[in-house]
C-alpha cells in the first residue's frame, strides 16, 4: 500500500446484521444500507439480541473521504483482510467505504489493517490500545 491509499478507519458502533429480503420484502426503519439487486434486497441494520450469531463490525473510512476517481482505496482495505482470510461485506458511499467483518474476527481485522498502514480508531482512541466490547 502507498501513502495515498492509507486511510483512517473508524470502528462503527454498534454491531450490524446483514440480511436478504426477497423482492416483496420491505425493511424496517432501522436500516443503515439498502442495496436492491435482481435477487432481492440486501439490508444492513443495527444488530439485535437475536442476531448474536451473525453480527458484523463496521470499519468506515469517512475520516479520509475521497473522490470516486481515486483508484485503490477499497482494495487497500480489502486486500489485507482477504490475505488474512477474513470475510468482508462492503457498502460504498460517495466519499468512502464501509467494510464489515464478522464480529469474532474484530481484533484480528484491527491488527491486519494497522499492519497494512491504516489508522484504526474507536471512540477517538487507538483501536489496538482501546478496550473492545
Amino acid at each position: 500500500m502507498n501513502a495515498s491509499t492509507a486511510q483512517h478507519l473508524n470502528i462503527m458502533s454498534p454491531a450490524y446484521a446483514v440480511e436478504h429480503l426477497p423482492h416483496e420484502g420491505v425493511p424496517e426503519d432501522d436500516w443503515l444500507v439498502l442495496v436492491r439487486a435482481p435477487e432481492g434486497l440486501t439490508v444492513v441494520r443495527e444488530a439485535r439480541d437475536m442476531d448474536a450469531a451473525e453480527q458484523w463490525i463496521g470499519f468506515y473510512g469517512g475520516a479520509t473521504a475521497h473522490g470516486l476517481d481515486l483508484p485503490g482505496m477499497l482494495s487497500a482495505i480489502v486486500k489485507p483482510l482477504a490475505e488474512a482470510a477474513i470475510p468482508v461485506f462492503v457498502a460504498s458511499t460517495f466519499h468512502a467505504d464501509l467494510v464489515l467483518v464478522p464480529k469474532p474476527r474484530k481484533q484480528q481485522a484491527i491488527a491486519v489493517l494497522e499492519e497494512a498502514g491504516h489508522q484504526v480508531t474507536s471512540q477517538g482512541a487507538s483501536a489496538a490500545g482501546a478496550a473492545q466490547p
